[in-house]
């Protein structure tokens, strides 16, 4: 634990430490002083620093954020001279770099440069993916985003830290359909313009058949963008696809997440490399637009396995490829059995595919970081020239409105100006949430009227 007199930020502060893991957090001690001239003394070890800073807060809520930006700018200062050691994103932890980009249109590059100390190729993939949002970033759209939640997977992979139940063990399928296509009907007239459907989880298609019916037939065929996760080629069967192209589902995201076998096999997966292609062309042949995730830095791969992957990737000309950094966070079964997580090859990993995917043709339009990501990095999404994901946009920049059904799920709603957002998380517990529904669609009902 660091020792300090803002207690409220220590978790701030720890964002700050991650990407210092020769230092422990005890040996740390911040102090911030208020008066018109900001002073945060940092003690680290037995070296001590001290910083000052311009301080006129026009009101409480730029008093918090001065004072947080000051605190953890210092903390990151000192770290950077006390190990030597340097972070692509320099002081920033948001999990938005775009949205603090958007806050500060006029001058956001001079500002995440010299005084956030990000680098300059990190400063160039968020002026792309600015570029790539023109014309699908909104404020204030009267139009509504629908996701849908299925927590359930043939298994859990190793890296994973959602909550996903194996679907061959969970007794309440049955019940949790029902109570998920009633939560669906009520929610209908929360959404009188329809701006995406996204169903995920999860893996929707493990579902049966008969399940997946119901559920597509609940929403209803619209004519907007609907995405549903199949990332597991195991899951994904022509009459699977059949069903989706009779509902009017548009995309489709296959994830390998990695082209290597050994991988596939140490992360827990039941598949090969081969079924993925196979399942891919299958998709393919139903005419869907398909998202395609890939990871960087998952345990044992070299550059080289994720050089392959990547190109496998982009010979296969998906319509969106993203490029995840390993996160290993609590509850996956790689953060058990992982004591360190190093940069290594991940930093080469990253630049790669963003080099390679614009000489093929793919644009970075949206991303956003994770605590506990392998060298400090970030998860892009890449696509082809007019094949963004809308719905990818609107839940990483927070401008729209957000309708959530089913356990896990989180509803937001936005205020004026992309202001304030208010959210109501459903249970992630199955049986919690099955008991839960009727005042869940209450609360929605209370939220969005």
């Amino acid at each position: 634990m660091i020792n300090t007199n803002l207690p409220s930020l220590t978790s701030d502060f720890l964002e700050v430490l991650n990407g210092f893991t020769v230092v422990e957090p005890s040996f740390v001690t911040l102090n911030f002083f208020a008066g018109e001239i900001a002073r945060v003394e940092v003690a680290i070890c037995d070296k001590n620093y001290s910083f000052e800073y311009a301080y006129a807060p026009k009101n409480q809520i730029e008093e918090k954020r001065l004072t947080k930006r000051f605190s953890k700018l210092s903390l990151y200062r000192a770290l950077v001279d006390f190990t030597g050691i340097s972070l692509p994103w320099g002081a920033l932890t948001g999990v938005r770099p775009t949205k603090l980009a958007y806050q500060n249109k006029q001058n956001w590059q001079e500002f995440f440069k010299d005084t956030m100390f990000v680098i300059d190729n990190k400063i160039a993939l968020i002026d792309d993916v600015l570029k790539s949002q023109e014309g699908i970033y909104t404020v204030d759209s009267p139009s509504r985003g629908l996701f849908v939640s299925i927590p359930f997977c043939p298994t859990r992979c190793a890296y994973c830290s959602f909550i996903s139940n194996e679907i061959c063990k969970e007794k309440r399928i049955n019940e949790y359909i029902d109570r998920l296509i009633e939560e669906i009907e009520a929610a209908k007239p929360l959404v009188k313009s329809l701006r995406s459907i996204y169903i995920g989880g999860g893996t929707p298609v493990s579902l049966t058949n008969e399940h997946f019916e119901r559920l597509l037939k609940a929403i209803g065929k619209n004519c907007v963008e609907y995405t549903i996760e199949a990332g597991r080629p195991d899951c994904i069967t022509r009459e699977k696809l059949e069903i989706m192209k009779r509902y009017g589902v548009t995309r489709v995201c296959v994830n390998p997440q990695t082209f290597q076998d050994k991988t596939l096999e140490l992360i827990g997966r039941r598949h090969t490399a081969k079924d993925v292609i196979e399942k891919f062309h299958l998709v393919k042949e139903y005419g869907f637009d398909v998202n395609m995730d890939l990871i960087a830095g998952l345990t044992g791969e070299s550059f080289n396995d994720f050089k392959d992957t990547l190109n496998t990737a982009i010979s296969l000309k998906p319509e969106n490829i993203t490029v995840h950094t390993l996160c290993l966070k609590k509850g996956s079964k790689l953060k058990e059995s992982t004591k360190c997580l190093s940069d290594g090859d991940v930093a080469k990993m990253v630049e790669f595919a963003r080099l390679t995917l614009n000489e093929n043709g793919y644009k970075p339009y949206y991303l956003y970081r994770q605590k506990y990501m392998a060298g400090n990095h970030e998860n892009v999404g890449y696509a082809l020239s007019g094949k963004q994901c809308i719905y990818n946009v609107d839940i990483m920049e927070e401008t729209t409105d957000i309708v959530a059904c089913g356990a896990n799920a989180i509803s937001k709603k936005v205020g004026k100006k992309g202001g304030i957002i208010t959210r109501i998380a459903a249970p992630k517990d199955i049986l919690s949430y099955i008991n839960r529904q009727p005042q869940i669609i209450l609360e929605k009902n209370s939220l969005f009227n």
